[in-house]
């Protein structure tokens, strides 16, 4: 198979990774790709967005398939570009339709077809600048903190929590009124806060059956102790130790298969990734969000422990054959710390020299915002590098991963050190 795989992150990294070890694959080619992706394929340079250089270089490529690593190609809808058009509608597309992608691309949307499906979720309210003092009353009747959603893409930067009602009334009015996100806080979801520890669950679906992938938790915020700012994610490990059988069940039966029955049943096609933002709340989980694809930094470990061959589910997906497929999983543990720029989440600087990566024999290097400069590599986003370990245990991987992490410096290079605290 010739596969197209757009993206340029450690998610598609490693996809990558995983795709160049198919025994179907005859060519990759990766767009826009990094200095990583080159290792295991072709890197072509435009936009996964651009829709008709994807369609010029998927036909003058001959390509078999197209697997879309992040949301906003998914969101504006390539899925349906593709079927639209004669010459593509016969080559697959992993991804779900722009309908299916508003689970991501709408938190309202997300949030009314999981009261649809009685899918547990916290209590919210959705509001507009035109019923802005109507919000402004929902949070004085509420108790603190505060949880203020952008409807729309932001980044990963449209979730507030805030412990303070005046503060909380001054950011929604931001939001609404003054366009803090742009069009993506045109529409604002308050909702409840729910106490708990977090982690991320993920199928891959052909629209009848799906098959459950490992579980992973990511580490958000830019501080140790999980503290200061948001950032794409800082590292994650799987599997989380807290989720076991009788919590996966739950997880099972009360939101992956009424979510995958409500797509069906609403005919919404859906063909590709489900992530299920979870929390744990005294061992019941709730959804606090969808997105229509693999996570980033999660993808870092859970694609590594995936022993099936990739391209094998891919085509389940394509063909509708998914349940037929086999899945296998590594019993191994896998820890990811990312290596971020100096300044990340806010300003940082690019184009620092990476060195020490061939000292790194123990754990696989994901590159997420770096590029080449002939044999050079040279940091080109905040997040920059993911370091994954596999270990008989999670203690262990993460040991892995910061022995290697020491051996690879960049000016300003900086990783939270305590990965796992909150579980181990």
């Amino acid at each position: 198979m010739r596969i197209l795989l757009l993206g340029s992150g450690g998610r598609e990294h490693a996809f990558a990774w995983k795709i160049a070890q198919s025994s179907m694959l005859d060519e990759l080619f990766i767009a826009p790709g990094n200095a990583g992706t080159r290792n295991h394929g072709k890197n072509l340079s435009f936009s996964p967005s651009d829709f008709n250089a994807v369609r010029k270089n998927v036909i003058e490529l001959n390509i078999d398939m197209v697997v879309v690593g992040p949301e906003e190609p998914l969101v504006l809808g390539i899925y349906d570009y593709f079927l639209r058009d004669p010459e593509l509608c016969k080559i697959p597309v992993i991804g779900p339709s722009k309908l299916g992608a508003q689970l991501e691309g709408s938190k309202d949307f997300a949030k009314q077809f999981m009261h649809r499906h009685n899918i547990p979720t916290a209590k919210y309210a959705t509001f507009t600048q035109d019923s802005l003092e109507d919000g402004l009353k929902f949070l004085a009747n509420m108790k603190g903190p505060y949880v203020l959603k952008a409807d729309g893409l932001a980044a990963g930067k449209g979730v507030l929590i805030i412990q303070d009602l005046e503060e909380a009334q001054a950011e929604l009015t931001s939001m609404l009124s003054h366009a803090k996100f742009g069009e993506a806080s045109q529409k604002v979801i308050i909702e409840q806060f729910l106490t708990g520890i977090e982690l991320s669950v993920f199928v891959i679906t052909d629209g009848d059956s799906f098959k459950l992938l490992p579980e992973a938790k990511d580490y958000k915020r830019i501080g140790e102790g999980d503290t200061g700012l948001n950032t794409g994610g800082m590292g994650a490990i799987s599997p989380v130790p807290f989720a076991d059988a009788a919590f996966m069940d739950k997880v099972h039966n009360r939101i992956i298969v009424p979510t995958v029955k409500g797509l069906k049943q609403e005919v919404i096609p859906y063909k590709g990734f489900i992530f299920f933002g979870l929390i744990n709340v005294k061992g019941d989980p709730y959804v606090i969000e969808y997105n229509c694809r693999m996570g980033d930094p999660e993808t870092e470990v859970v694609i590594p422990r995936l022993k099936s061959d990739i391209l094998d589910l891919f085509e389940g997906v394509a063909t509708n054959t998914l349940s037929e497929r086999d899945i296998e999983f590594y019993d191994k543990s896998a820890a990811t710390v990312m290596m971020v720029s100096g300044g990340y989440p806010e300003n940082y600087e690019k184009g620092k020299p990476i060195y020490g990566l061939n000292a790194v024999i123990e754990s696989m290097v994901f590159h997420a915002g770096t590029a080449s400069d002939g044999p050079s590599v040279l940091t080109a986003g905040g997040r920059v590098l993911s370091v994954t370990s596999y270990g008989r245990n999670l203690d262990a991987a993460l040991e892995k991963t910061y022995d290697s992490i020491s051996k690879i410096s960049f000016e300003g290079a900086y990783f939270r050190k305590d990965l796992g605290f909150d579980v181990l």
